[in-house]
């Protein structure tokens, strides 16, 4: 579980600055092409990750005991 929460926060912090690289440093467009569709749909996907993680405060009982299906 703690493997999860680390990968999905180290995809979002690395899809964040990606985009970041292409919004300020002014790439070639071939560059910014490459970010947009790499970085964009990890960076949604890690945040789903890390939202579907927190969920509410009654189910953490159950889900560190259950392995993570996909709540």
């Amino acid at each position: 579980m703690d493997k999860l929460k680390i990968s999905s926060y180290l995809m979002f912090i690395i899809s964040l600055a990606g985009i970041v690289y292409a919004l300020l440093l002014n790439p070639p467009s071939w560059i910014v092409y490459g970010i947009s569709i790499i970085f964009i749909p990890a960076g949604i996907l890690s945040f789903g990750l890390i939202v579907m993680k927190k969920g509410p405060k009654e189910d953490e009982e159950d889900k560190n005991r259950e392995p993570f299906i996909g709540y």
